[in-house]
């Protein structure tokens, strides 16, 4: 079987990217290097540099290669630039999106697995969040991601696509090749760290105001390869819902200042930080339901402690700062 990972040079689609090697499936590379990096994937491996919005490279990728299966992780996420400049989000999550899939339909490649997020929610009604909550984004990245989750609904509707949807709570974590390294980054684990490590003076806590415990918000928090064996697992059993979403998280919120005083006790380094006006489209808590995972995929997730996710983006991070910041 042969696979198509968009954004396979990037946080995430690298880690699908090893871990589909271990299981020897065949592997094809579609990344811009907007946020990738191309040394994190195997030289052997056939890779393509550019973007879902090329059509004409789209059409050598499937022409090159007879691909059975695409794995759509290309996406902006940045949710406070999505406030701003909500253009390029609709332009590449969206008519991106479209491109991709219209070139799948030429080619007679009917399943995709695509990368989503809990930004759909907005502002949870009840947590933990199931498949069934109310959708409502409050912000234009959320919004992208769940006009692609409609837009493969009514494909599947009219042109027999299959597809299987996974909103993504707070990914997070690292293994021993891929951590968590955006530029800007964006993510609260890998900058509380740059703390520490001296790249940075201080972490920015945006808000303390919310109507939580402490004040700040609440985030479900998964590790990255947890994640990434949800979609395995998705992909080796396509005749069970081959047209499903799945939520993916660890049914168990931390808050801000937890993940800090998480990561002092992991790196014994004070961790000096600023209160900062709250970011828009930030809703205060995000906790996800897993159950529909655990039940149809049979999914396990084995990093269920903060402590542990936060030690492996450490260790990744104290060998690998250097070359990537």
């Amino acid at each position: 079987m042969a696979i198509l990972v968009t954004g396979g040079c990037g946080y995430i689609g690298s880690v699908c990217v090893q871990r589909l090697i271990q299981r020897n499936y065949d592997i094809i590379v579609l990344d811009n290097l907007n946020t990738g990096h191309k040394e994190t994937i195997d030289p052997k491996i056939p890779y393509y540099e550019g973007t879902i919005l090329d059509k004409e490279l789209l059409n050598r990728i499937f022409s090159e290669n007879k691909i059975d299966v695409v794995m759509h992780f290309a996406a902006i996420t940045t949710i406070e630039e999505s406030a701003t400049n909500p253009s390029i989000y609709f332009n590449t999550n969206v008519t991106g999106g479209i491109c991709l899939l219209d070139i799948m339909r030429k080619y007679e490649c009917n399943k995709i697995i695509f990368s989503s997020t809990a930004a759909v929610f907005g502002n949870p009604k009840y947590t933990p969040i199931d498949e069934n909550h109310p959708t409502n984004p409050v912000n234009s990245y959320g919004s992208s991601k769940l006009m692609f989750e409609q837009i493969l609904f009514w494909y599947q509707q009219a042109y027999g696509l299959n597809y299987r949807i996974f909103r993504y709570f707070n990914a997070a974590g690292a293994t021993e090749i891929s951590g968590d390294n955006h530029h800007p980054e964006n993510h609260l684990i890998p900058n509380i760290l740059k703390v520490v490590l001296g790249i940075k003076k201080e972490i920015s806590i945006y808000g303390s105001d919310y109507d939580t415990p402490d004040g700040t918000c609440i985030r479900d928090y998964i590790h990255v390869v947890d994640l990434i064996e949800a979609h395995i697992l998705s992909l080796e059993n396509w005749k069970a819902n081959p047209a499903t979403t799945y939520n993916l998280g660890n049914e168990k919120g931390y808050s801000v200042l937890e993940v800090v005083e998480t990561a002092k006790r992991i790196t014994g380094h004070p961790i000096p930080s600023k209160i900062s006006d709250r970011r828009p489209g930030d809703p205060p808590v995000l906790i996800a339901s897993n159950f529909k995972a655990k039940k149809e995929l049979r999914w396990r997730p084995k990093f269920l402690s903060l402590e542990n996710i936060i030690t492996s983006q450490w260790k990744w991070q104290k060998r690998n700062y250097k070359a990537h910041k």
